[in-house]
């Protein structure tokens, strides 16, 4: 079954890869838009030439990052008229994923990463509030209300989906592509802070205090805004490292 989010979320996930000679890009990809919610469990891929032809790889590429994940149990791959390759994994699996890619990222590492995501986001947020159409803005205020933030999943999901459906508004080709690289590539890392239930109201409550910069057209609040909402995220992530680096879980309270 598939996640509710909007079409800016599904278009990060298929985007052309900038590297079309690695099936492990294919793999990582993927990867990301399930531990993103992007891709549900149970959710059907796209067929391998229609993958193919999204991520501008060969075929034989796109089988070899299928073999990828198949061996890491997220996709399973059924034969026949309802065949297809089919996303298995669960929470358990993203939070395995997200220990060990924070382990394979130096802690300054991940500052910059947040650094620069902020910076994309609030050029992203400040052009929205420049150029969006009062229905623009309404379309957006629609979509965020009808978002749930209720679990670590749902948040995870629509947050996701509410930085790329901004980066639309900003009518910057440039941006978009730039916002949709950094999703894929940061995004299911940013995001582990929403496992907090305050965390995940701070965020709603920037989210609308962006949308509400967009529809006044306040192109520097909307800027401010995001840049908040970002370094807000950093916090938990950056906290989660440090616990991992002493040899803790990913799960520990931040205190720990």
């Amino acid at each position: 079954m598939e996640s509710r989010v909007g079409p800016g979320a599904r278009e990060a996930v298929f985007a052309q890869l900038a590297d079309t000679g690695r099936a492990e890009q294919v793999a990582q990809r993927l990867t990301d838009g399930i531990v993103l919610g992007v891709l549900g469990a149970g959710e059907r891929l796209p067929s391998e030439p229609e993958l193919a032809r999204r991520f501008g790889v060969a075929l034989i590429t796109v089988r070899e990052g299928l073999g990828i994940l198949r061996e890491a149990g997220l996709v399973e791959t059924r034969r026949g008229r309802e065949g297809g390759s089919f996303v298995v994994a669960d929470d358990a699996d993203h939070r395995s994923l997200i220990t060990a890619r924070l382990r394979g990222l130096a802690q300054v590492e991940l500052s910059d990463m947040a650094v620069y995501f902020g910076a994309i986001l609030a050029g992203v947020a400040e052009r929205a509030a420049e150029r969006a159409s009062a229905g623009d803005a309404a379309r957006l205020a629609a979509w965020l209300t009808a978002a749930d933030f209720g679990t670590a999943a749902s948040a995870r999901t629509n947050q996701g989906g509410f930085f790329l459906e901004v980066a639309v508004l900003s009518q910057s080709a440039r941006l978009v592509r730039e916002q949709i690289r950094l999703q894929a590539e940061f995004g299911p890392l940013l995001l582990l802070g929403l496992d907090d239930e305050a965390q995940r109201a701070d965020a709603a409550a920037l989210d609308r205090r962006i949308v509400g910069a967009v529809a006044a057209h306040r192109p520097a609040e909307a800027r401010e805004s995001a840049g908040d909402l970002v370094r807000g995220l950093s916090v938990p992530l950056l906290a989660a490292k440090a616990r991992i680096e002493r040899g803790g879980a990913l799960d520990e309270p931040v205190s720990a």
